[in-house]
């Protein structure tokens, strides 16, 4: 009797001894249940608004090479409408602008991939582009216009492109509306390597906005080219931004900044500095 009490005893023990060895201590189990926490969090996107703040800085993708939009001065310095409009925005947020340059296509690259926070680079809102990114209230109101040398009189309208050749920045909304016109695209970086092909007869047109075209001629009053259609319909110019829950706060903020700036009148003063009329009026 003693015997199989003593038995059952070290079965006990032995099982109590192999369920210790084999098992998980209160601290390991508290362990694992902090790890999944974690990886749980890690999975849930982070709020960007919040990532901007605690970073300090908005990071603000743009061509810099495109007047007055964004552009480089006689000192080399980053200017441009867009360059003053994000910084009133950062401004609003708490925070720094800090700007990359690039190539049009490589900003919405970045844009993808994280490296940016934003795009302020006198972006349209077309329904492709909204497929992919959700845009901020508009901050510019444009037309599309169509350019060609002085001497040409067979480009007269957006229809007379059929068959002609144009230049335009790779994935632009230019270069999507002259090929949708029928026109073959040659895919260049800047506005005035555009006006050289175009005043030097390697290309019968370009498009682009009208106030780019103003800038330009109100600087280079000589120049051999000449405006013949705008569209009828002004685009919305806003900021594209990547879709999901991480920016919704963030595209809240920008929103309301952008509201704030066009009623105190600041989005009004940067246009006609740049512009010399306001573009962030629909009106």
């Amino acid at each position: 009797m003693r015997r199989r009490t003593f038995i059952s005893l070290m079965g006990v023990m032995a099982a109590a001894g192999v369920l210790h060895l084999s098992g998980c201590s209160p601290q390991s189990t508290a362990a694992g249940t902090a790890g999944s926490a974690a990886a749980s969090s890690a999975a849930e996107p982070a709020d960007l608004l919040e990532t901007i703040r605690q970073r300090g800085t908005l990071i603000v993708a743009m061509e810099g090479a495109w007047s007055p939009w964004t552009y480089h001065d006689e000192s080399d310095t980053l200017v441009g409408f867009d360059v003053e409009v994000s910084r009133a925005i950062a401004e609003k947020l708490g925070v720094e602008p800090e700007y990359v340059e690039g190539e049009w296509d490589g900003l919405f690259a970045g844009l993808d991939s994280g490296r940016y926070d934003i795009v302020c680079n006198g972006v349209e809102v077309t329904d492709e582009r909204a497929e992919t990114y959700d845009f901020t209230v508009p901050y510019g109101y444009i037309h599309t216009a169509l350019a060609v040398r002085k001497d040409n009189e067979e480009i007269q309208s957006f229809e007379d492109l059929e068959g002609k050749v144009t230049a335009n920045s790779i994935a632009s909304t230019y270069m999507t509306l002259a090929e949708q016109y029928g026109a073959t695209v040659q895919g260049v970086d800047t506005l005035d390597e555009t006006i050289q092909l175009l005043v030097s007869g390697r290309i019968d047109a370009t498009l682009n906005a009208d106030v780019s075209f103003y800038d330009y001629l109100k600087v280079n009053p000589d120049a051999d080219f000449k405006i013949v259609a705008l569209t009828d319909d002004a685009s919305h110019v806003a900021i594209p931004m990547r879709k999901g829950a991480e920016t919704a706060t963030l595209m809240e903020a920008v929103n309301q900044a952008i509201e704030e700036l066009r009623a105190d009148g600041t989005l009004g003063e940067i246009s006609m500095k740049y512009f010399g009329s306001d573009i962030a009026s629909e009106e």
